[in-house]
Formats: structure tokens, C-alpha cells, sequence
């Protein structure tokens, strides 16, 4: 607990990078629980997660942004203007790319953005999956990144097995203005349980579908109803583009959807601590993309998918 002569800390850093480059990892890794959607397809990331740590009498709000690309659709813009106004809005940003394919043409676009986007915030680099390469290459590619950019500081990390992120957790700690905490010491995300439940299933969808997910696809939590006994009844609604798209998730003879429902409701009572009821159903929008109501639901602007 603390104490009110303790001068508290708190602050927002901006992951960014491109997509698939383990910020959603970090995120969770930071937080020391999962509230960031974890999987290895691309663009999984929609919405600003925030995930809120504590070190010591210090907080960090980590604002976990969809992977930075270009652009195609609404969706996608949409997505890209998220980001970048996340690593705007921050105190200190923070580039992740991975060691294993270095300074990329899509890295390179990052950086060419990052001076006029962020202006004259703190950006620091994070090397992440340093498991992977030598030990030369990484400092031949930290010279080239620091050469590139004018990095306050370098990291190299791995966050799936841990490495090197207490002590960038702690510089981060460390440069967080004097603040009165932003969230209870408790608390570990600003989403609302409702979106974190929804990305559960989304995630459950995207590990079980694999190569057939349609990317136009969302879920959302319809209602959430506490019951006297303590549980939970949650009902969700997958929606999909095309009559296609509905039987790829229902499976064979509702096979696929009574197997994300069940991973998705054990993650879920693992995460709430209580039973939980789930029940899904899939329905056919096909104008989902263009509905500024489903944009909300994912925490993202609809007009910044203007082209």
C-alpha cells in the first residue's frame, strides 16, 4: 500500500511495431496477466489495450497499439490512425521489432514516420526474440537501428521467455512523471470486461480457424447477466461478412463454435476466478466494415477509416 508521503509515479507508453512483432507478448508480460490478445496471426491487435502495471510506487499504462502497415481497407486505416494516435498521446514510446528479421522495409517505414508522428516524445528501442541470432548480430543491428533513429535507450529482450524485461520495466518505471495513480494498484486493464471477453473469443477463433479465419470477422458481448449463485451468463455474437464466412466458424455440425466456446469460457473462468456460462451465435452482416457502431465496439474510430 502507499503511503501518502510516498511521491507516486504514473504514466503512458506507446508499444509499437509492426504487426506480429511481440507487443501484445510485452504487454502481458508486464502486466503479469494476459489482457492483450496473443496469437501468431497478423493484425490480431485492434483496439488500445491498455494493460496497467505497478513497480513499486510507480505505474505504467501500456497502450499495446495494432501492428503498424499498410493500410488496404476501412478496417485497416482505421487500425493504423489507432496506433500512431496511441504512441502520440504517450509519454514515452517504445519500438519493438524482432532481432531475427532486423531493420525491415516495414521497420524503415515505421522510422520514417516516427519524428513527424510523435515529435519530440522519448522513443526507446526493444530488440525482442535476442534467443534467436548471435550475439554479433545484435549489436551490428543495434548500431544500425541507432544510426537510423536517435533511440533514447536500447533494449534487447525477449518477452515470451522474459529477458531483459524487468529492466526495461524499470526504466520505464523510473521515467513516468510525478502522478497521483491513474488506476487502482489492483487493477490491470481499463478495458471494460465485456471487450476483454469478446478478444478472448476472438482469439479462441483466430488459433482454431487458423488459415480459413476470415479477417472480416468481430465478436462482441451482447449481454452479461451476474447470477445469484455467482456465475456468469455471457452471451456473444460473431459477426461475418458472407453466408461463407458463418459456416467456416459454426464447423461441422456446430463443431468449430462449441470448441472455441468451451477454450473460451475455461480462459475465462480462469481470468474471472467464477463459472461462467457462454453461449455464441454467429450472424451474417455483410456491411459490418462500413457500421461506425461496430468500430466502437472494437474501441476504434470509424471516421479514421476515412481514405
Amino acid at each position: 500500500m502507499m503511503t501518502e508521503s510516498t511521491t507516486t509515479r504514473a504514466g503512458f507508453v506507446a508499444l509499437i511495431g509492426e504487426p506480429n512483432a511481440g507487443k501484445s507478448t510485452l504487454l502481458n508480460r508486464m502486466v503479469g496477466a494476459k489482457v492483450s490478445i496473443v496469437t501468431h496471426k497478423v493484425q490480431t491487435t485492434r483496439a488500445r489495450i491498455r494493460g496497467v502495471a505497478m513497480d513499486g510506487d510507480r505505474q505504467i499504462i501500456f497502450v499495446d497499439t495494432p501492428g503498424l502497415f499498410r493500410p488496404r481497407r476501412r478496417l485497416d486505416r482505421a487500425m493504423v490512425a489507432a496506433a500512431w494516435g496511441g504512441a502520440a498521446d504517450a509519454d514515452i514510446v517504445v519500438l519493438l521489432i524482432e532481432a531475427h528479421r532486423g531493420l525491415t522495409d516495414g521497420v524503415r517505414a515505421i522510422l520514417d514516420n516516427l519524428k513527424d508522428k510523435v515529435g519530440n516524445r522519448p522513443v526507446a528501442l526493444a530488440i525482442n526474440k535476442i534467443d534467436r541470432v548471435k550475439a554479433e548480430e545484435l549489436l551490428a543491428l543495434t548500431k544500425k537501428m541507432n544510426e537510423a533513429y536517435p533511440f533514447v535507450e536500447t533494449f534487447m529482450i525477449s518477452a515470451e521467455k522474459g529477458y531483459g524485461c524487468a529492466d526495461l520495466k524499470a526504466w520505464l518505471g523510473d521515467r513516468m512523471p510525478e502522478s497521483p495513480l491513474l488506476f487502482p494498484e489492483d487493477q490491470i486493464a481499463d478495458l471494460p470486461m465485456r471487450m476483454i471477453a469478446a478478444e478472448i473469443t476472438r482469439e479462441k477463433l483466430t488459433l482454431r480457424l487458423h488459415q480459413e479465419l476470415p479477417y472480416q470477422l468481430t465478436v462482441e458481448t451482447d449481454h452479461w447477466n451476474e447470477r445469484p449463485d455467482g456465475s456468469a451468463r455471457i452471451d456473444q455474437v460473431v459477426y461475418v461478412a458472407r453466408d461463407g464466412h458463418k459456416g467456416i466458424v459454426l464447423g461441422h455440425k456446430g463443431e468449430t463454435a462449441k470448441a472455441v466456446s468451451k477454450a473460451a469460457r475455461e480462459e475465462l473462468e480462469a481470468f474471472l476466478g467464477r463459472k461462467v456460462h457462454l453461449f455464441l451465435q454467429v450472424k451474417v452482416r455483410p456491411n459490418w466494415l462500413e457500421e461506425a457502431e461496430r468500430y466502437s465496439e472494437m474501441g476504434l474510430n470509424f471516421k479514421d477509416g476515412n481514405s
